[in-house]
């Protein structure tokens, strides 16, 4: 090969990582792909095209890459909404020179395959009828492989689940556990700006109102959602995550349920790496020597080999997750506390501190003895707290400065003092509320942000929670508030790792809104995508005081 086609190759090859990894110059950039879908674009140079039969006679687009030489080859193959055809077509160099034939398919209903699309509902069966006619085929030798980022690893978990025999292994790189609570809703709030956006590009408009009506429709979530069916997958899968992802809950969630739980070929056999990345690139800080998925790509090929090849190349010798333990992490001042660590399982194994709220507004270790001590804020949903940064899709991505947001009276600012020495802390993160309010529903969002001793206030965490759902979802579990009640709520986080530095101080933010990020609530108590009454101002009290210790738990490790 001259120098100038190594150049080529190489460029191509870096495209194809970003391409897969899911990042552009905009957090939107995959989806943009689809929004031109009434247009079926042509084959791609080099592909050939089969329309392969599902199970009910649907057919769907698939392109196939074989390697050069004589056959037959493993199989790596990746399932899109976003169009075979598209800027994911450029991975296919990488698989074939590395002696796989890639296979490329458009999902149901989108681009030049048939039916209608509705986004991962048929994905389980749809995964399995593809892998199943892909091992028949004179050109694949049996040993089958699915990777893909975001809407690709959710098809490949599907299928997984569905346990084609001749897929043996699965890279997934940012997907959730279960679709209902991390991509449409979280904590019982919509998440609006994300799903709006994402259903527009994918020409599924019409589709945002049965998703936001969809909350209580359980029997549904559970006819579709990975987490009620995963106990069926059995292969090794590496997942690969990000704290800043929108999905970093659920492939947290994936590999510890499928490495300690899971069944056999899948228990013991996973690999985690979760570092400083979101979906999409992240704003306000960047972190040393990990901030982006390239790097996490280098083990595909490898992960393959090993299980398709059957290569010994020491993969599996390694530990089983690595994760970014991040730090200080200004943009012309990087802490060397920021490195990437090892660890035999996950969670880790970490000692509960806890931190309680105090008026005014500090974060102490001392648990309150004084009665009666509260907050109260009121809460106009005609003026919403606007969203800055999070685990977002359409807007800007990660540790943001959360000055941005202003003083406002609705928006609870609670920290400690700055701290005498570093707090290391990694995995899952809580806060137990104690909260009450005038209005028969209601939301409370709650953010760990760690603040810089130059004022800079660094989202980590942020979750809501809709009072209504406090319980659960299913029938019996969807209770108003009653007015004036102090009422304990745990909001759960997610995870993180990151150590908190001597001078910096930790602080949980408390509010009842942030927008576009999350539906405004209206505090009206309708039911879900109804909004045929007034919205109404909520006055919303955060307790703190003996009988209620509203409280943050880190988990400190050493």
């Amino acid at each position: 090969m001259t120098l100038a086609s190594r150049r080529r190759f190489t460029l191509l090859l870096t495209l194809s990582l970003a391409l897969l990894a899911g990042f552009a110059s905009t957090p939107v950039a995959i989806q943009q792909v689809a929004a031109k879908d009434s247009k079926k674009p042509d084959v791609v140079r080099g592909a050939t095209e089969v329309m392969v039969p599902m199970r009910d006679g649907v057919k769907l687009a698939t392109n196939v890459f074989k390697p050069k030489g004589e056959g037959p080859w493993p199989v790596i193959v990746t399932r899109t909404p976003y169009s075979k055809d598209g800027q994911f077509s450029a991975l296919w160099p990488r698989y074939t020179a590395a002696g796989y034939v890639f296979v490329i398919q458009d999902t149901r209903g989108k681009f030049r395959s048939e039916g209608d699309y509705r986004p991962f509902e048929t994905d389980r069966v749809d995964g399995f009828d593809t892998i199943e006619w892909v091992s028949q085929q004179d050109w694949c030798n049996g040993n089958v492989g699915m990777s893909g980022a975001s809407a690709m690893g959710i098809t490949s978990l599907a299928a997984a689940c569905e346990k084609p025999p001749a897929l043996k292994a699965a890279y997934v790189i940012v997907a959730p556990e279960c679709f209902w609570n991390e991509a449409i809703f979280i904590g019982g709030c919509f998440k609006e700006a994300d799903t709006v956006n994402w259903l527009k590009n994918q020409d599924a408009l019409d589709q945002v109102p049965e998703r936001r009506a969809a909350i209580e429709n359980t029997e549904e979530e559970h006819r579709m959602d990975l987490i009620y069916h995963r106990s069926r997958i059995s292969i090794p899968i590496y997942h690969v995550g990000g704290w800043y992802d929108i999905f970093s809950v659920g492939t947290q969630g994936n590999f510890a349920y499928l490495q300690n739980q899971g069944a056999e070929g899948a228990r013991g056999k996973q690999k985690l790496k979760m570092g400083p990345f979101g979906h999409g690139n992240l704003k306000g800080l960047s972190y040393k020597d990990g901030g982006s998925l390239l790097g996490a790509l280098k083990d595909e090929i490898r992960w393959f080999d090993y299980h398709l090849k059957g290569e010994d190349n020491g993969i599996m010798s390694e530990p089983p997750v690595q994760y970014y333990q991040m730090a200080g992490a200004q943009k012309k001042a990087f802490s060397d506390k920021n490195s990437w660590q090892t660890a035999a399982n996950w969670p880790l194994e970490a000692t509960p501190k806890t931190y309680y709220l105090t008026n005014p507004h500090g974060l102490v270790t001392e648990k309150p003895t004084a009665a009666g001590s509260a907050t109260t804020y009121a809460y106009d949903p005609a003026k919403p707290v606007p969203t800055i940064g999070g685990a977002n899709l359409s807007l800007d991505i990660g540790p943001l400065d959360q000055r941005e947001v202003g003083e406002r009276e609705d928006y609870l600012r609670i920290q400690t003092a700055p701290l005498a020495e570093d707090l290391k802390i990694a995995g899952p993160v809580y806060v137990d509320l104690y909260c009450s309010t005038d209005a028969p529903d209601t939301d409370f969002m709650v953010k760990l942000v760690d603040v810089y001793p130059d004022g800079y206030e660094a989202l980590l965490l942020d979750a809501p929670v809709r009072t209504r759902y406090r319980e659960g979802r299913e029938a019996g579990q969807v209770k108003m508030m009653e007015p004036g009640k102090p009422t304990q709520i745990r909001v759960n986080l997610g995870g993180t790792a990151n150590t908190f530095e001597a001078g910096h101080r930790i602080a949980v933010h408390i509010t009842s809104s942030n927008a576009p990020r999350f539906e405004v609530n209206p505090n009206t108590g309708e039911a879900p995508g109804s909004n045929k009454l007034p919205p109404k101002v909520a006055h919303n009290t955060i307790h703190h005081d003996a009988d209620h210790p509203t409280a943050l738990v880190l988990p400190v490790v050493e």
